[in-house]
């Protein structure tokens, strides 16, 4: 009877100390997408054989085909006459795009000598790419709502970088790809992104006035679907690379390298950013609105853009890598800095 007691109160203490675990994980960023992120790299690892079937269909086809559902839901839920009234605070604007598709990739671009003809090439086009990508909208938006800084100026510039990013990534990207993957045709890359990313946002945008109070009440059911839409590319991907052993070269203190880098540049971009918006006198609101948006970019544009810049190519999972570590550690220090400026608004 004793044994049964004991046994009880433990499963009762262990089940306290795991809902306070996550709760802390939660406060820092954390969440169950980054878990799962993690368990589709590890399940392409022991099992990758059904993200390399090609027949009856594979499921490249389907996250080709949730890719440009993304775009088009995407689209139903930005607001032309939202947009318009956004363009009113023009120059904080132009600091947030001028930082996330110039600043960002040039501080990279200025590193490539070191990596040039190394073992750590491929990484570092990671890193490249993650540079050129737009800024994460839900996120940025979050952040700056816990910091207490310009919401609507926030959804106007994370919506418009999506936008641009669809041409400004590709051809950032385009000057290195064709080193990496020995095919990168200019025509097709475009045609793809034409057809797979800017019509769907196209055709969602003007279905908007319809449509666009739906997408809206269901945005958690969509965020789910993007989810998963994502996680499916990351499987499909990582399997393709642990089946050409691309990951053997590297080993932990690298790869924790790696993630130390990202800390390193995430910091390096929040500071730069921050002493450009006290130079431009930008309020406190409007400052911290340039802070979160400039400093962040985007998983969800990375995987789905990754689809059609390296299709077909065994590379996709090491340039994937530098984007989710830089995802995950994003979100921690900007969670605990957002949470910290809230404070002392507060205070």
């Amino acid at each position: 009877m004793r044994y049964f007691c004991n046994f009880g109160s433990t499963e009762k203490y262990i089940k306290n100390t795991l809902k306070k675990l996550l709760a802390v994980l939660s406060k820092a960023g954390f969440d169950g997408f980054l878990l799962m992120i993690a368990i589709m790299i590890l399940l392409a690892y022991f099992l990758p054989q059904p993200g390399m079937v090609k027949e009856p269909v594979s499921l490249e086809e389907i996250a080709n085909a949730g890719v440009s559902l993304i775009f088009l839901f995407y689209g139903m839920r930005l607001s032309v006459e939202k947009l318009k009234a956004g363009l009113a605070n023009w120059k904080m604007h132009i600091i947030v795009q001028l930082t996330t598709f110039l600043f960002f990739p040039l501080i990279v671009l200025a590193s490539r000598p070191l990596f040039v003809n190394t073992d750590f090439e491929l990484l570092w086009l990671g890193v490249f790419f993650l540079a050129a990508l737009p800024s994460t909208v839900s996120s940025s938006v979050v952040m700056v709502s816990i910091a207490k800084g310009n919401i609507p100026a926030a959804i106007f510039n994370a919506s418009i970088s999506s936008l641009i990013g669809v041409v400004v990534t590709p051809l950032w990207v385009g000057l290195f790809i064709a080193s990496a993957t020995g095919d990168f045709d200019v025509t097709d890359i475009v045609i793809k992104l034409i057809l797979q990313v800017l019509l769907p946002v196209i055709i969602g945008i003007a279905l908007n006035a319809r449509f666009g109070a739906t997408a809206e009440k269901y945005k958690k059911q969509l965020k789910m679907f993007d989810q998963a839409v994502i996680l499916t590319i990351i499987y499909t991907s990582f399997c393709k690379s642990f089946s050409e052993h691309l990951f053997e070269g590297f080993t932990a203190l690298e790869l924790a390298g790696l993630a130390m880098g990202m800390m390193v540049l995430f910091f390096a971009v929040f500071l730069c950013i921050g002493l450009l918006s006290r130079l431009f006198g930008f309020s406190d609101e409007d400052r911290i609105t340039v802070l979160f948006c400039g400093s962040k970019k985007s998983l969800v544009h990375g995987t789905v853009m990754s689809k059609v810049l390296f299709q077909h190519s065994t590379i996709t999972g090491i340039v994937l890598l530098p984007l989710m570590l830089y995802h995950a550690l994003q979100l921690i220090a900007a969670s605990i800095i957002a949470q910290r400026m809230a404070r002392r608004k507060e205070g």
